[in-house]
């Protein structure tokens, strides 16, 4: 048996997108209701096969985009398993963006499966991903069992939330100066990148926007789901400071009935925010709003009377990161509270430059991490590493766990001050 890893060719791009479940009309994700989806079956639907002329629109697309990094998996020849990197910017603490290779569209043919071949992939792309200049990899995990062995942990969560429109009250607030306006399809996907670019700044978490990202909006109906429909805010001063899509689908039951379902939302500023919100919740003819991939935590819960209106049904992790290279990771992000510890990686096979005692020494904004021969405060493992990266797990948690192992007697109470962001982490969009 001969195994290849290495790019595909053009002329094999169509046997490499068949390893691919979606691809085939196969399962590509746990059969559950998602924290991202906003109806109440479970998500994704069913798909069909893609047909010859799809894949080769595909291909086209895919090899004329830089940031897409495809890997296939070769057996005798035969294209048997695939993946890819797209090459993202992420927003770390301390409002910077360091670069991110994105894990997307992996899978290995069931006749070819428990051989290795996906290690195999995956070592190539992060051999490749730290030849970009690129730290980081992160992916949405398809199922929670598969990714912890190439050192991937959860690192954000999205949230699934619902409100009744009779509890829907907020507390008074100064009156709005700014406008709402109810837009098409061509004003949103025009006035999207501006409003993100301000979001993802003081997001950590965020992601830069792929080219075309919001090429797809329409006015067109889908279904039963009618079309999406588009609110604006604007600032005083005339710019876009909030968007929002929403859809008033319907339902065959009357459990679901006058449902408003929120698709995307983001304001840059409160009074945005709240005044968005304000109408979202009062909707005529509506009994419930639904908001799939939120944040856990939500400042409207603040700006209810009855704080206990805004109830999470559904939760999941969202971004699994890892580490890739250590020292431009650390040195990378800000730290709010200054500090110093001593930490030892003992094992990281796919990535061993990450082994050895580090000191991280942070001074707010800067911070500096060398390798030392003194003694650790604490051993940890990469991907709880990895889990704290981004400022929004438990160093307390991963401890009890078994993850970190203290040497001092502060230690996971220094590494949980320096680590910790708030609010937490999040993204709003998966890849």
């Amino acid at each position: 048996m001969q195994i290849e890893i290495r790019e595909p060719s053009r002329a094999e791009m169509a046997d490499y997108y068949r390893a691919l479940p979606f691809a085939n009309g196969l399962p590509s994700w746990e059969p559950a209701p998602a924290a991202w989806h906003g109806g109440p079956e479970p998500w994704p639907p069913p798909r069909t096969p893609a047909t010859a002329e799809q894949l080769g629109e595909w291909a086209e697309a895919d090899l004329a985009d830089a940031a897409f990094h495809p890997v296939a998996a070769l057996v005798d020849t035969k294209v048997v398993g695939a993946s890819a990197m797209l090459s993202f910017d992420v927003t770390v603490p301390g409002g910077r963006s360091l670069p991110m290779g994105g894990v997307t569209g992996t899978g290995v043919i069931a006749t070819h499966r428990r051989r290795g071949l996906l290690r195999l992939m995956m070592q190539s792309m992060f051999d490749a991903a730290l030849e970009r200049g690129e730290p980081l990899a992160m992916l949405s995990a398809s199922e929670g069992s598969i990714y912890g062995r190439f050192g991937f942990s959860p690192a954000t969560f999205r949230a699934r939330w619902e409100i009744r429109r009779s509890e829907a009250r907020l507390l008074s607030a100064e009156p709005d100066e700014g406008s709402l306006e109810l837009v098409d399809a061509a004003t949103a996907t025009a006035e999207w990148p501006a409003v993100h670019l301000a979001v993802r700044a003081g997001r950590v978490g965020e992601l830069s926007p792929l080219p075309g990202r919001w090429d797809g909006l329409t006015d067109a109906a889908s279904g039963t789901d009618g079309p999406l429909r588009y609110l604006i805010h604007r600032h005083p001063d005339g710019t876009v400071d909030g968007i929002a899509h929403f859809r008033l689908p319907w339902s065959r039951t009357a459990e679901q009935a006058g449902s408003l379902i929120v698709e995307a939302f983001e304001a840059t500023n409160p009074a945005a925010y709240r005044a968005m919100w304000a109408l979202l919740l009062d909707f005529d003819l509506t009994q419930i709003v639904i908001a799939p991939a939120r944040p856990r935590e939500e400042p409207l819960k603040w700006m209810l009377a009855n704080p206990r209106a805004l109830r999470i049904t559904r939760q999941s992790d969202n971004l699994w990161a890892r580490i890739l290279d250590v020292q431009k990771a650390l040195e990378g992000r800000a730290y709010e509270v200054p500090g110093e510890i001593t930490f030892t990686i003992e094992d990281d096979t796919m990535c061993p430059a990450n082994v050895g005692t580090w000191r991280l020494v942070a001074d707010g904004p800067t911070a500096q991490l060398s390798r030392t021969t003194g003694l650790a405060d604490l051993v940890i493992d990469i991907q709880a590493l990895s889990s704290l990266y981004l400022g929004g797990m438990s160093a307390h948690d991963l401890t009890q766990a078994g993850h970190l192992l203290p040497l001092t007697g502060n230690a996971v109470g220094k590494l949980a001050r320096m680590f910790r962001t708030d609010p937490e982490p999040h993204n709003s969009f998966g890849f």
